[in-house]
């Protein structure tokens, strides 16, 4: 994964769909399941302040 600052909203979607494709087909041990459990969560908390800024943004454009 890259730094945060330089990932976009879009790449982090697909890394999320990338990870629950490879934990859905259990492929993967348990070690590398952590690692991309933890991964996961750490993306799922980079799009989620990504959507928030973007609402953020809308309301101050819309007033």
């Amino acid at each position: 994964m890259t730094e945060n600052n330089e990932m976009t909203y879009e790449a982090a979607i697909k890394r999320l769909e990338e990870i629950v494709d490879a934990l859905d087909k259990n492929e993967v041990s348990l070690d590398e399941s952590m690692k991309l459990f933890e991964e996961g969560t750490k993306l799922t908390a980079f799009c989620s302040l990504k959507l928030k800024e973007a609402e953020q943004k809308i309301t101050e454009l819309s007033k």
